[in-house]
């Protein structure tokens, strides 16, 4: 509470002396000391005594030294003593886990931990509604050319909140599929579909309704009969354990593997913490990680799985690079071996609350992989990266993923 404060609270704002003066009257002097009155002289008759003084008036009461208000400074004292002890110990788990990624990207990767010609690249939504030509297609075969990429998400929606998709969202579908085909045979296109769930806010797909689910096998089969050699899901804010998600990627592996497609999804980064998602959707709102073994669940469920390993709110390269090892170790033990196993790179640069342009970088996030491949399963066959985004990437990105992963390096002589 402000000095200004208590004061008018005790009544001492000046108003009592100006009301004095303005009526009057005396206004008593607050420094002067009380004065003993003075003896009254003696009746006739009775003289003092020879030698007897008067006994002295009493000193008054001595005035307080301590300041007003000075009973709760002992208070505050330990009050601010109590904030500083829990934030050391909010602080330290942070510091100890920070500590433990900076040291995660130490060392060198094992040989031979480079492409295994599994990689992907997410696509902008021009490829299917009109924007792009034939020298397009042309010229993205010539960057593909060489390096590990096997498959081609293209963006093909978003659906509908009910599920549904129209077709007018890809138009172009099959002409880009055939210019692929003939450009980069070998090359998958797969339909990049997404849509933001009700899960954090009113509007959105919800994922617990069985015609919601219903609508989104259907727009999978028309995407399929558009071209599309596969259907590569991206749901989003999607909370660990959702038994709605997990109902529907069984539906949708039956449907898939019955038209010789291939299902792959986008999923959320791993707990970097024992059941760190419900301590921080507890606190936020929003879990943003998925339990390991939820994570585990999915995998089991699909033919790629593709982590999503970028905005970690990592603040340097060699923290971002040491929690991508990290991630990729703890996607590794779960995912089994007939599910290809994609490690997502951040073709892209944006400088905003948890994603840092300086520090989530394609270099770091390649040495990230190779360090956490190396030392988790470094024989893997089933392993990639996948390329985010080909419309935001820079010719420093693509060098980066050639010279850092893709480029095989001459035997030694």
């Amino acid at each position: 509470m402000g000095g200004k404060r208590m004061d008018e609270a005790r009544g001492d704002d000046g108003h009592a002396e100006k009301n004095a003066v303005r009526d009057g009257a005396d206004i008593p002097d607050p420094d002067a000391k009380t004065k003993p009155a003075p003896d009254p002289d003696p009746a006739p008759g009775h003289e003092p005594a020879p030698g007897h003084e008067p006994a002295p008036a009493p000193d008054p009461a001595p005035t307080p030294s301590t300041p007003p208000g000075s009973p709760f400074r002992p208070r505050k004292r330990r009050i601010l003593r109590l904030l500083a002890a829990l934030l050391a110990l909010l602080l330290l788990p942070l510091l100890t886990a920070e500590t433990a990624l900076r040291i995660n990207y130490t060392g060198d990767p094992a040989p031979g931990t480079r492409t295994r010609h599994r990689d992907a690249l997410w696509l902008g939504h021009a490829w299917v509604d009109g924007r792009k030509t034939d020298g397009d297609v042309r010229a993205l075969a010539r960057r593909l050319r060489e390096t590990g990429i096997r498959d081609l998400y293209v963006h093909s929606g978003p659906l509908e909140h009910d599920g549904t998709l129209p077709p007018s969202a890809y138009k172009k579908a099959r002409w880009f599929t055939a210019a692929v085909h003939r450009e980069l045979p070998g090359v998958r296109v797969q339909a990049w579909l997404g849509d933001v769930l009700a899960t954090e806010t009113p509007d959105g797909l919800r994922l617990e309704r069985a015609a919601t689910r219903t609508a989104i096998l259907a727009s999978t089969r028309a995407v399929l009969d558009a071209g599309f050699q596969g259907a590569h899901f991206d749901l989003e804010p999607l909370h660990s354990g959702d038994r709605n998600y997990l109902a529907l990627l069984d539906d949708l592996r039956d449907l898939t593997h019955a038209r010789g497609a291939v299902l792959s999804v986008a999923a959320h980064q791993i707990d970097p913490l024992p059941a760190f998602h419900s301590f921080w959707g507890t606190t936020t709102g929003h879990p943003k990680w998925w339990s390991q073994a939820f994570f585990g669940q999915v995998a089991r469920r699909v033919d790629q799985i593709a982590v999503m390993s970028y905005d970690t709110m990592q603040p340097s390269q060699s923290l971002y690079g040491g929690y991508v090892a990290q991630q990729t170790s703890l996607a590794l033990e779960v995912t089994p071996e007939g599910t290809d196993l994609l490690m997502g790179l951040p073709f892209y640069h944006e400088n905003r609350f948890g994603h840092w342009a300086h520090a989530e970088t394609v270099p770091a996030a390649v040495r990230g992989v190779r360090l956490g491949l190396s030392r988790t399963d470094a024989g893997r066959a089933r392993f990639g990266v996948a390329l985010y985004v080909d419309f935001a990437a820079t010719e420093a990105d693509w060098r980066a993923y050639r010279d850092g992963w893709a480029a095989t390096p001459p035997a030694a002589s």
